[in-house]
């Protein structure tokens, strides 16, 4: 055999090892990553995982385990997650199903917010309960009185400036105002508030 023919013979085995040792490679890979559809499907493409959890009132629940895990001196023989289930369901009342009428008063705006059945409930539980988180933020006086199917809200101020602001709110504005909400949610999980 010519030294050219073994040259090429040895170029032919070193190209057939080379194929071969890439091929199993390969294979290895492969089988290696045979979950890594499900990881991406789990994670996303990138790693990057969604942080809403879809349903609002399932994320402020999901936040208040975490939280409540995350505590080493949680007495879980007092937590009431379901209180807090309820209390969401009576924000969700409120905030989508109650209707809410709006009049525009001296020194500040007054609203009729009614509904039947579960809304009613709702109404009745939260507005009396928030108008006394509302006084006296922003110097703003709110009141409520019942009516046959709901409750009255009435928030008044002294000053021109927060009287805009109050008209301005309207109903869904003056319900998120505050900071009390996540502390309540939190409270109310730990046993320690009903409504």
């Amino acid at each position: 055999m010519s030294e050219r023919c073994h040259i090429l013979t040895l170029a032919l085995l070193l190209l057939i090892g080379t194929g071969a040792v890439l091929a199993a490679s390969a294979l290895v890979f492969a089988q290696d990553n045979s979950h890594v559809g499900h990881a991406q499907h789990v994670l996303g493409s990138n790693g990057v995982v969604p942080t809403m959890p879809g349903q609002d009132a399932f994320g402020a629940i999901q936040e208040i385990v975490r939280i409540l895990e995350a505590d080493p001196n949680t007495d879980w023989r007092k937590i009431n997650l379901a209180a807090l289930r309820e209390h969401l369901i009576d924000m969700n009342e409120v905030t989508l199903e109650a209707t809410a009428v709006e009049r525009v008063i001296d020194n500040g705006v007054q609203i009729d917010v009614t509904g039947s059945g579960r809304t009613l409930v709702a109404i009745q539980r939260m507005l009396p309960a928030h108008a006394r988180e509302l006084n006296g933020l922003s110097d703003w006086h709110s009141k409520t009185e019942a009516l046959a199917h709901g409750v009255r809200l009435t928030v008044t101020s002294k000053t021109a400036a927060e009287i805009a602001h109050i008209r301005g709110l309207g109903f869904i504005g003056l319900l998120v105002s505050g900071s009390h909400h996540q502390p309540h949610h939190l409270a109310m999980a730990k046993g320690e508030h009903q409504n």
